[in-house]
C-alpha cells in the first residue's frame, strides 16, 4: 500500500542533486531502479524508498519485501503532476537535461518498452553439466538426433568413419550426454548410405518439378534463381575413352530422371569429352547428318562407298543420348592467355627480349623467395608484402604474381623492388604495362567462372566487352602491343565460331540486361532476333493448337498466322522496348520469359565442378586408399547437398 509519510517542504537545488547522486546500491534490494528511487531504511518486512521523480518534495513509498507493485502505482497515478513539477524545476536547473533523461527513462520503463532485468541469483556452487543434464528426462537430447548431429559432423568436416571408434571422441559425447549411445563404424556406414538414398529421392523430387537443366538444377521459374545440387561423383574404372564417358552421364541422367530434360552440358575441351558429343550430342548429330548428306548429293550415286573405320567404332548396342555440348569458356580463355599469348614472342623479337628479360628476373625473385627462408624476410622486411608464387595449372596465379611486384612498386616505391632485385630497370614500366593488357581478360574469366548469377547468355556479351578494351589498347600500348595482337587472334580462334551462334546470340538478347546493346554489329544482332522470332512463333502455334483442338481444318490451316502476329512478334518488341533491366521484367512476357530460361540454364563455364573436384581431393587422401566408392561419392553428396538436407 502506498504511503506519503513525510512532509512535502521545498529542498535547496543542491541539496536535491546530492541526493540524486546519492548510491545506495549496496542495501538497495531493487538495484536496477536506484536512479528512480533511493532506500532509505527498513522497518520489518517492508523497505522505506524515497522517489527521486519526486524532488524537491520529499515522498516516501513502503515496499512489502520483494514486491515493487507500490513503487509502480506511484509512478503511474502521479507522473503528470512530476511531469510538470519538473518543468517548472527545470528553469531553475541548470543540470536539467539529467532530470528529462532519467524521466525519459522510467517512463519507457513503466510503458513496458525498458523492462530491467531482476536480480540474478548467485549459486552458492557450480553446477556440475552432468548434473545440469540429468535434470528431468525431458532435457535429454534424443538419441535419433544425436546419430543425425553426428552424421553431419562426419561429412561436413568429410572425417574418417573410424572416429567414433576413438576414445577422445567417444569421452567428449559420453561427458555431454551420459546416457548417450556412440554408433559403431559399420551403423555409421549404414546410416550415411541410408541418409545418401534419402538425399537422392529429394533430388529426383526436386528436378521433377524443374523444366530446364544443366548439370545442376538449373534456373527457378517463378524466382529466376539459380539453384544448384551436386548430383555424382563417380570413380570410373579403366581408359576413360569417349563411349565410357557417355555411359556414365547417360546412366546419371536416367538415375534423376531428367534425359530430356538437360539443355546443354558443360566441360573442358579434352578429347574424349568433345568426341563423345560429337558422336552422342543431339545438336552434333543434325550437323553431321547435314554434312553427310550433302556430301551424299555431290557424289556420284553409281558409287558405293564404306567407312570401314565407322565400322570398327560402331558402338556395341548401346545407345546414348546426350544434350548439346558447351566448351569450358575459362579454359578457352586460359588457352588464350597463355598459348595463344605466348605467339607474341614469336612474333616480334623485341617483345620477345624485354618479356624474357622482366620474367626471368621475376622468376628468378620468385624462387629464391620460395627456396629461403632469409630471403623472403628481406621481402617482407623491404616492400612490406609478400610475393606471390605462380602456380603452373591456374593461369591467373601468373598475373596475380606480377600485379603483386607492382603493387609493391606503387605503394613502396621502386626502391623497393630494386633492394631485392638490384638489376630491376625498364622491366618495371613493362610488367606495368603487361598488368592493364592482361587485366581484361583476368575480369572475363573471373565474370564467367561465377556460379549463381551468370547464365550462358553471359558468353557473348563478355567476349565483345573484352574485344572493345584489347581494341581501345592498341591506341596506348607501347611495349606490348604484340602481346594484344596475339590476345586478340586467339579469342577469334576459340570463340569465333561461338560469336556466329543464333542460340548463343538468342540468349544474350532475352537477358534483361543485354538485350541488344551489348554488340554494335547489326548481322549478330539480327540472327538472334531471328531465332527468337522463330522459336516464339513455334510456342504460340503450339499454344493455339492445344487451344483450338476442336476448331475446324480451315481455321487450324490458318491459326499460325494470327499466333504469329498477335503473340510472337508482339511480345518481343514489347520487350526490347522496356527499359528496366533487372529479371523481374521477364514476367511481364511469359514466351519470352520461357525461352530465355530455356537458353540460359546452361553455363558459360564448369568452375562449379572444380569446385566439386576440390572438396573431394580433400576427402579421398592418402590415409583413406581404402575407401569404398559407393561411401566415398555419399560423404561427398552429403556435405555438398546440405542446403537441401536441412
Amino acid at each position: 500500500m502506498e504511503t506519503d509519510k513525510t512532509d512535502t517542504h521545498d529542498v535547496d537545488p543542491d541539496e536535491s542533486e546530492m541526493l540524486l547522486n546519492l548510491n545506495s546500491s549496496e542495501t538497495n534490494p531493487w538495484p536496477y531502479l536506484q536512479d528512480h528511487f533511493e532506500f532509505k531504511c527498513k522497518k520489518g518486512n517492508s523497505f522505506i524508498m524515497r522517489c527521486k521523480l519526486c524532488l524537491p518534495k520529499m515522498t516516501e513509498l513502503a515496499a512489502y519485501k520483494s514486491s515493487t507493485s507500490n513503487l509502480h502505482k506511484h509512478v503511474k497515478s502521479n507522473i503528470a503532476t512530476v511531469f510538470h513539477k519538473h518543468v517548472l524545476i527545470f528553469s531553475l536547473v541548470s543540470n536539467n537535461r539529467k532530470y528529462s533523461l532519467k524521466l525519459k527513462a522510467f517512463t519507457d520503463f513503466v510503458a513496458g518498452r525498458k523492462r530491467a532485468p531482476e536480480p540474478p541469483v548467485i549459486p552458492t556452487k557450480q553446477a556440475k553439466i552432468s548434473d545440469v543434464m540429468a535434470v528431468g528426462a525431458n532435457k535429454l537430447v534424443p538419441q535419433a538426433k544425436i546419430d543425425k548431429l553426428m552424421i553431419n559432423f562426419i561429412c561436413e568436416g568429410l572425417h574418417p568413419f573410424s572416429l567414433v571408434e576413438q576414445p577422445a571422441f567417444r569421452d567428449l559425447l559420453l561427458a555431454l550426454n551420459p546416457q548417450c549411445k556412440i554408433i559403431s563404424r559399420p551403423t555409421l556406414r549404414n546410416r550415411i548410405d541410408g541418409a545418401a538414398n534419402q538425399l537422392k529421392k529429394t533430388l529426383v523430387s526436386h528436378l521433377s518439378k524443374v523444366t530446364y537443366v544443366a548439370s545442376y538444377i538449373g534456373i527457378d521459374e517463378e524466382t529466376l534463381e539459380r539453384r544448384s545440387a551436386a548430383l555424382a561423383c563417380q570413380i570410373l574404372k579403366g581408359s576413360h575413352t569417349f563411349d565410357v564417358l557417355a555411359g556414365a552421364l547417360d546412366d546419371i541422367h536416367c538415375q534423376y530422371r531428367i534425359r530430356g530434360k538437360v539443355v546443354r552440358t558443360t566441360t573442358d575441351s579434352g578429347s574424349n569429352f568433345i568426341k563423345a558429343f560429337s558422336v552422342f550430342g543431339e545438336q552434333s548429330q543434325t550437323e553431321e547428318a547435314e554434312s553427310e548428306s550433302d556430301q551424299d548429293s555431290s557424289e556420284d550415286p553409281q558409287a558405293v562407298y564404306v567407312d570401314t573405320l565407322s565400322i570398327l567404332e560402331q558402338d556395341s548396342g548401346l545407345e546414348y543420348q546426350l544434350p548439346p555440348h558447351q566448351r569450358f569458356a575459362c579454359h578457352l580463355l586460359n588457352l588464350v592467355a597463355t598459348t595463344d599469348a605466348a605467339m607474341a614472342e614469336k612474333n616480334n623479337d623485341t617483345y620477345k627480349r624485354l618479356s624474357r628479360a622482366a620474367f626471368g628476373k621475376c622468376q628468378a625473385m620468385w624462387n629464391k623467395s620460395g627456396r629461403s627462408y632469409m630471403a623472403a624476410e628481406i621481402v617482407e622486411d623491404q616492400c612490406k608484402l609478400q610475393l606471390i608464387h605462380p602456380n603452373q595449372t591456374r593461369w591467373n596465379s601468373t598475373y596475380m604474381a606480377v600485379e603483386r611486384i607492382i603493387r609493391i612498386i606503387q605503394e613502396k616505391g621502386e626502391d623497393a623492388i630494386r633492394n631485392v632485385c638490384e638489376e630491376f630497370k625498364a622491366e618495371i614500366v613493362f610488367l606495368t604495362e603487361y598488368c592493364t593488357v592482361m587485366k581484361p581478360l583476368v575480369t572475363a574469366l573471373n565474370i564467367l567462372q561465377s556460379e549463381t548469377n551468370t547464365h550462358l547468355g553471359w558468353l557473348l556479351p563478355v567476349v565483345f566487352q573484352l574485344e572493345a578494351k584489347l581494341s581501345r589498347l592498341e591506341t596506348t600500348s607501347k611495349m606490348c602491343l604484340p602481346l594484344i595482337r596475339a590476345v586478340q587472334d586467339g579469342i577469334e580462334k576459340r570463340f569465333g565460331g561461338m560469336i556466329k551462334d543464333p542460340e548463343l546470340i538468342a540468349a544474350a538478347i532475352l537477358l534483361p540486361k543485354f538485350k541488344t546493346t551489348w554488340t554494335e554489329r547489326a548481322d549478330i544482332i539480327e540472327a538472334g532476333l531471328v531465332y527468337v522470332r522463330q522459336h516464339l512463333d513455334q510456342m504460340a502455334e503450339a499454344a493455339v493448337e492445344q487451344v483450338g483442338q476442336h476448331s475446324s481444318d480451315e481455321e487450324d490451316f490458318f491459326s499460325s498466322m494470327k499466333s504469329r502476329s498477335s503473340q510472337g512478334t508482339g511480345e518481343l518488341d514489347g520487350y526490347l522496348a522496356c527499359v528496366s533491366n533487372k529479371m523481374d521484367l521477364l514476367n511481364s512476357f511469359p514466351h519470352i520469359k520461357n525461352l530465355s530460361v530455356k537458353l540460359n540454364t546452361g553455363l558459360p563455364a564448369s568452375a562449379a565442378c572444380e569446385r566439386l573436384f576440390s572438396s573431394a581431393g580433400l576427402l579421398f587422401t592418402a590415409k583413406r586408399a581404402r575407401m569404398n566408392s559407393a561411401n566415398f561419392e555419399n560423404q561427398l553428396l552429403l556435405k555438398l547437398n546440405r542446403k537441401l538436407i536441412d
